[in-house]
């Protein structure tokens, strides 16, 4: 009788569809490992603090501030933004802290988590979905702020406003989608991190954060084509009941930010164990 013969081959584990679909249910699975990891680190992040939470807009007000000062003195000469320059400026600092913090997320909870990234086996998305509940909570205290300076400064309310928390999980979205192609590298060179900073204070300039977009000249050009600037004129156009022009810029970069989303969850899990070999080696 003539054996059967039978012929094994490795599996091959890089097809785009299952990646996407596997990370996805370790998202799931994982959430509650998530939530707890988020919970540890915001407790130990204002455990030994006197001001506690107030760090979390600190950075952003200080900004705001300074460019309150100037322009009040008449030491920079600002063109119109329609609305009172002090929430003008906040709302455009909270929102850009919102989305530096979403870009710096994914690497920040992925390089804190290397004690143990090489000791525990556990789905290392979880610390993506970690990193997000922590923006969730920062941003919250971010937003009533806002609000809170939104009345003060006599704007009052519009419906517009029940739609800015979306813009800020818009922000978050796309900032967490930069965040995963970057880490990777972060994780690799510690170079890219500084370059990160340094980079971002210079974009911070060349997006509507603390003054309008310029009526002409290679300025105006350059913010137009930046990405960021539709989530920071449409959060704050919602914020103060002002004219959505840039919304659909906006929706534009959320369509465009779905697919680069998936496509960086696979990067991430492809690159995730050999990273961890190469620290644990």
């Amino acid at each position: 009788m003539k054996s059967e013969i039978k012929v094994y081959q490795k599996e091959n584990n890089l097809h785009f569809g299952k990646l996407i679909r596997d990370s996805l249910q370790d998202i799931y699975h994982s959430r509650f490992l998530s939530k707890q990891l988020a919970i540890r680190d915001i407790k130990a992040t204002y455990r030994q603090s006197y001001f506690g939470i107030l760090w979390a807009f600190m950075t952003p007000l200080a900004t705001a501030f300074v460019w309150i000062i100037l322009n009040n003195s008449g030491t920079v000469r600002l063109s119109a933004t329609g609305i009172p320059y002090p929430v003008y400026a906040l709302s455009g600092t909270l929102v850009w802290s919102i989305l530096t913090e979403a870009i710096n997320a994914p690497m920040l909870t992925t390089t804190s988590a290397k004690s143990i990234l090489s000791k525990i086996n556990f789905p290392k998305e979880a610390l993506i979905v970690s990193g997000v509940y922590k923006l969730l909570f920062n941003s919250l205290v971010k937003i009533i702020l806002l609000v809170v300076f939104v009345f003060v400064y006599g704007v009052g309310y519009h419906h517009s406003l029940l739609l800015f928390p979306f813009i800020l999980l818009g922000a978050i979205f796309f900032g967490t989608t930069v965040g995963l192609f970057i880490t990777p590298l972060g994780m690799l060179y510690k170079d890219v991190s500084r370059f990160i900073t340094i980079g971002l204070q210079f974009l911070m300039y060349a997006t509507p954060v603390v003054y309008a977009i310029p009526s002409s000249g290679i300025l105006k050009t350059v913010m137009l084509l930046n990405p960021l600037t539709p989530i920071i004129l449409t959060g704050r156009d919602f914020l103060t009941g002002m004219e959505a022009t840039y919304v659909l810029y906006f929706m534009g970069v959320m369509v465009v930010s779905i697919p680069l989303f998936f496509l960086a969850l696979v990067v991430y899990r492809i690159s995730m164990p050999i990273l961890v070999e190469r620290m644990s080696g």
